[in-house]
């Protein structure tokens, strides 16, 4: 009797973990609240049961509720046959159909416009939407037109997160392309890198706002310390660099398969697929065999923390960086196009074997020197990442009262939530784009990836304080907090979002009661 109640019980929760719905997890990007709202809110209506009368308000009652949320077998019990489900299937449907001919109409109404605007754009380019803009209004007869990759990872409900923000989130201002602000930044920019030796000072200072796309390979070469500010240096640098990593390949990579490094690879080559899994660039096999590659021999010389999950979140930004290159060269483009294929669906076999081989080798040194700073996340116990989480509930405590407080109230711990930030330095909170841009910053910033990202993290707490606030339970808060609707973010949040944090940095960093009252 007591397995069937817990068997009823998970079938009419809505909101609980196991229930059949899209609930943002570890290996995902942010959800678009606006694509599953209404698909939720139907499937409440028709399911609407009354649950007990008091909330699940901690962690222990909430652990109690929902201990038989994942009991094997459930799920091939349930009847979808039932008139609850072909209730909300007829829903859905006429709600899709009736979007179907909505879009139709309007690309019937306004044929010339369409033609008109098309015939302005040079045949030779191929200006288009951001993708998440592009998902929302596309029809159903452009699904026909998908790139076969691009068709086998699209899920539902789930939009494809661009790499690239919109055209106006090209530049770091935020503003239209190639303005002329913008066209001075870029030339200050190439006076910069083209001078004897680079003012690495003055290119962390410029970079600060964001560093222009066209530019930003080199620059990122330079803040990481990868390459010399010494321009005659830096060929050689290079040469010596990419041979001395392809040397480590030869040396340890077939050691993947012995008994003492198994369990590392076995680890990798698991994560390695969820590494953003809605993109198709990272599920082509080659770019998969070259993220094993950097993340294994990165491990193997790092003994004391080895590989731990979500370091291979942390290449991929160098990756994309490195390859955007290419791939304005490959596409023939002038820089202030690119398009959703040019990035997102780009074919790494299209390069040639020495471009990939520099384009992995760099990936590995860089993200090197970016964890070479922040190595004590991921060292035994991970004290990096708790001292860390400690430290933002203190700050937390000091710059918003009101928040923190409401978090003890209703029993939520940082640590269960403030750790994916920590480990994964909002790379799973934040679509790509934005990662990319936030990261312009935070090598230009000293200590950017330990110190300053714990007053982005404070920033971005405080950033979503009324909805926390309205949040009156231990599970919607923890619902909300790892799900928080970002997916259409881009340089211009990024930008006050960096702004709130070094206010927050110049108030209470050089505080001789730091996080003390």
């Amino acid at each position: 009797m007591a397995a069937e109640n817990s068997k009823q019980f998970w079938k009419r929760s809505a909101k609980l973990p196991g229930s059949i719905q899209p609930v943002y997890g570890a290996q995902h990007p942010p959800l678009d609240p606006h694509l599953t709202k209404n698909f939720i809110k139907e499937r409440s209506k028709v399911n609407a049961v009354p649950l007990k009368n008091k909330k699940a308000s901690s962690f222990h009652e909430f652990a109690r509720n929902t201990s038989d949320a994942w009991d094997i077998g459930d799920d091939e019990e349930e009847d979808f046959s039932s008139p609850s489900f072909q209730t909300l299937n007829s829903k859905v449907a006429l709600a899709t159909a009736a979007q179907v001919l909505e879009n139709h109409s309007k690309l019937r109404v306004k044929p010339e416009r369409s033609q008109s605007t098309t015939s302005d754009v040079p045949a030779s380019y191929k200006v288009i939407k951001s993708s998440s803009d592009a998902q929302l209004s596309r029809n159903s007869s452009d699904t026909c037109l998908r790139n076969a990759l691009h068709k086998q990872q699209s899920l539902p409900l789930r939009p494809i997160i661009p790499l690239v923000a919109r055209i106006s989130d090209q530049n770091a201002s935020g503003a239209p392309p190639m303005t002329v602000r913008e066209k001075t930044r870029l030339e200050k920019f190439r006076q910069l890198l083209s001078s004897h030796n680079t003012d690495l000072d003055e290119l962390r200072k410029c970079s600060w706002p964001g560093v222009p796309r066209e530019v930003r390979p080199v620059t990122w070469r330079l803040l990481s310390g990868y390459l010399p500010a010494n321009t005659e240096r830096r060929k050689l640098t290079l040469q010596r660099k990419r041979e001395e990593y392809f040397g480590f390949i030869e040396q340890y990579y077939d050691s993947r398969n012995e008994e003492h490094h198994q369990d590392t690879y076995r680890q990798i080559h698991i994560d390695i697929p969820r590494t953003n899994p809605l993109i198709p660039l990272f599920q082509q096999p080659l770019v998969q065999e070259i993220f094993e590659r950097i993340l294994f021999i990165w491990a193997i010389r790092h003994p004391a923390s080895g590989y731990v999950q979500g370091i291979n979140d942390l290449v991929t930004p160098f990756f994309v960086v490195f390859l955007s290159e290419y791939v304005e060269k490959t596409s023939g483009l002038f820089t202030f196009c690119f398009t959703e294929e040019d990035v997102e669906n780009f074919d790494v076999t299209n390069l040639s074997q020495d471009v990939l081989r520099s384009i992995e080798a760099d990936s590995f040194w860089c993200m090197s020197k970016l964890l070479d700073g922040i190595q004590d996340n991921y060292t035994f116990a991970q004290p990096g990442i708790q001292k860390k989480v400690k430290a933002l509930e203190e700050l937390v405590s000091r710059i918003d009262e009101q928040v923190h407080n409401h978090f003890r109230r209703y029993e939520v711990e940082y640590l269960q939530f403030a750790f994916r930030w920590m480990n994964n330095l909002l790379m799973r909170e934040l679509p790509l784009r934005c990662t990319i841009r936030l990261w312009d910053t935070y090598q230009s910033e000293p200590e950017g990836f330990s110190h300053f990202h714990l007053y982005v993290c404070a920033a971005f707490l405080i950033k979503w304080r009324k909805e926390i606030l309205d949040e009156e339970d231990f599970q919607g808060l923890l619902m909300l907090l790892q799900n928080l609707p970002t997916i259409h973010w881009g340089n211009e949040e990024i930008g006050l979002l960096l702004a709130e944090a070094y206010r927050l940095k110049y108030m209470f960093a050089d505080a001789p009661n730091h996080y003390r009252r």
